[in-house]
């Protein structure tokens, strides 16, 4: 019993030992600021939806009439990420999973408005898989985010080096001509068509790769 109170204080609170990497999350304090978050969006739906009805209900319609909107929203944000910040504090471990986990059940508030378990389930998984599969590509729709500890023109500069081959194995992969010529290039084309056909070609400064 013990251990099991000891679990479930670590899933709520983040209590690890100074020894964990893992830095722990306040489930409580992260749930009611999302399901407030979520819940305040609920609203502005439900308002929109109590506007569209054909009978005057009035303001208090929003939460009469068209409440199971807002309660919906609500349960949802809170689900997920009380369910996400807990999976974290007990696996000690920020990863795919537990946006998985937190989505699973977020998208069972969801279908309990259907009052069915394949609902449930459905929702449950679909959610999962789509919250997961965008975090596990990046997380963000406009590709990954770029950290603003890093100058970004440093950063470009350093892949711009980081890529740069040298010329000789540029040359040796492509051979020399259409602009791509190496150290002595003028000499060795005066030697070949001197050999080929017994010309000989003046040096000029003006051709890439002659030395002067």
């Amino acid at each position: 019993m013990e251990e099991a109170g000891h679990i479930a204080a670590q899933a709520l609170t983040g209590n690890h030992t100074e020894e964990d990497s893992y830095h722990p999350r306040d489930a409580v304090g992260s749930t009611i600021k999302a399901t407030l978050t979520t819940g305040t969006g609920g609203a502005f739906v439900s308002a929109i939806q109590n506007t569209l009805t054909k009978q005057n209900v009035g303001a208090w319609g929003v939460f009469t009439r068209t409440g199971g909107t807002v309660a919906t929203f609500a349960a949802m944000g809170g689900a997920y990420e009380f369910f996400k910040s807990a999976s974290a504090n007990l696996r000690q471990k920020e990863d795919t999973y537990n946006y998985a986990i937190g989505g699973a059940f977020a998208g069972a508030m969801l279908g309990l408005r259907f009052r069915s378990a394949p609902a449930v389930l459905g929702y449950g998984t679909a959610t999962a898989v789509i919250i997961a599969a965008f975090q596990y590509t990046g997380g963000h729709m406009l590709g990954a985010a770029l950290d603003p500890d890093v100058d970004e023109v440093a950063r470009k500069e350093y892949m711009r080096k980081n890529r740069r081959r040298d010329i000789g194995e540029i040359v040796n992969e492509l051979g020399e001509g259409r602009g791509i010529v190496a150290p002595g290039y003028a000499e060795r084309r005066a030697a070949r068509l001197k050999e080929a056909y017994g010309i000989d070609v003046v040096h000029s400064p003006t051709v890439p790769g002659q030395s002067q």
